[in-house]
Parts: structure tokens; sequence; C-alpha cells
């Protein structure tokens, strides 16, 4: 360690990481250093600012299905000292995602249609989490006006197909591979966007592309997609939040 001593930490639901000068210590709090944690928290209560003087940034993912890109983007963050996954968010409670929540120790909350678009109860829980970026992984309601308005240029979403072609209401999933299948394309791909009041209209951000064999069906392309957004999707976020560090 520096010679300046411990200068501040920072606890996740399951490790803690100790900073001092130089140096970033990850230790698992539940299963090795549990005793030592309430005497190292007198060091956060001095600082209340921790998050913007070590510059760690914040996620919270929206899912609505499986959530095979929110277990993709924790695996990705999980050894990473700058990034904090809050919590991710559904609107079905029974969508597997939860179930992965349950697995990866991370906190999973679900909420309707009154709480999401006719009250301003999911806005208020985003506003606590107060994310640098709102990623929606697989989530298939309209984002409200009042949440975009409170995070602008802040809420990224990824679809399975090159914008700005196969996009809009009701386009998502297996019905967007079945109409690239249908028109005969030579490739697909996926893009990842920021998010504004229309469906699959945010700016472009990245999009990448594979190509398509007469003889692939819509599993198969399915898993080209899948494959893409497994490589992409956690390597654009990381480059989003790099470039607010600066």
């Amino acid at each position: 360690m520096g010679s300046s001593g411990w200068q501040s930490f920072k606890v996740v639901p399951r490790f803690l990481y100790i900073f001092d000068t130089d140096t970033i210590f990850k230790f698992d709090v539940i299963w090795n250093f549990t005793p030592i944690v309430g005497i190292l928290l007198s060091f956060y209560e001095k600082d209340p600012n921790l998050y913007t003087i070590l510059k760690i940034k914040n996620i919270v993912l929206f899912a609505s299905g499986s959530g095979s890109n929110v277990e993709n983007i924790v695996s990705y963050f999980q050894d990473s000292p700058k990034v904090s996954i809050s919590a991710v968010l559904t609107n079905k409670k029974d969508a597997k995602v939860l179930e992965r929540c349950d697995r990866l120790a991370i906190s999973g909350l679900y909420f309707n249609r009154v709480a999401f678009y006719d009250s301003d109860c999911v806005l208020d829980i985003l506003k606590t989490f107060s994310p640098d970026l709102i990623v929606l992984a697989g989530f298939l309601w309209k984002i409200p006006e009042k949440i975009i308005r409170a995070f602008p240029n802040k809420i990224i979403n990824i679809h399975p197909a090159l914008l700005p072609k196969y996009g809009g209401k009701g386009m998502y999933g297996n019905k967007v591979h079945q109409a690239v299948k249908a028109n005969g394309d030579a490739e697909t791909g996926i893009t990842i966007h920021y998010v504004n009041e229309n469906y699959d209209e945010g700016a472009i951000i990245h999009q990448a592309k594979t190509a398509i064999a007469l003889e692939d069906d819509v599993e198969q392309i399915a898993q080209k997609i899948h494959a893409l957004e497994y490589d992409h999707f956690p390597r654009v976020i990381e480059k989003l939040l790099s470039e607010s560090y600066e």
C-alpha cells in the first residue's frame, strides 16, 4: 500500500473494494472479511461523495425476458472497480431474469404499468440509484417521456436488426428475424442506440453485422444475433462509461 494509508472504499452486495493512493483491493465480504466491515464503514461515512471522487459508474438494467444479456453484462463488469450494477428492473413478475438476479446476487425489482406510466414510482427509484447509464437489455415497454427527460442521453437500447430496418412497435425478438428471413436479406445485425420518445428512433451509437446463409432458419439467425449482442453490448457500455470519465 501507499504511504498515505486508506483513502476510501466501495461496498456492493457481495464485494468490498478498498482504495489507497494507487492500489485497489477487492475482498469477498460474505466469506472472508465480514468482521472488518463495520470498522471500515467509518471511512465511508466521512466521504458522502465517494462515487464521484472515485469515478465509480452506476448502471441500472431493464429486462422483460430471460435476461441472457443481463447476465452477460453483469459477468463482464463483475471484476471492474469502476462500474457498479445497482439493480435490474423488470415489468414481468415471472421473468426468468429475476432468477438470474438471485443467482448473481444482484437486486431485482418488478414493477407494473401503474408504477411505470401512471405514477412516478419507477422514476423515483431511478433517481435514488442516480445511474450514469440505464441499459435496456431486452425490455419491451416504451420508456415514458418523463424518464427520458430525467435522464437525457443516459438511456440506451439494443435492437436485433440494422436500424432503421425492422424497427418500430412490435418488432422484437423472433418477429424481427422472421421478417429478415422472409425478405431474403443477405445480412442482418444489431443496433445499439440512445432512447428517445419513439420506438427505435434514437441516435445510433453502434452497429454490427453478420452474414445470413440461404439455408439459415429463424433460430440460426437468432443465434448469430445473440453472438453479436454478447460480444458488442458490454464493450459499447464500457466505452460510453469511459468517455464519461473524462
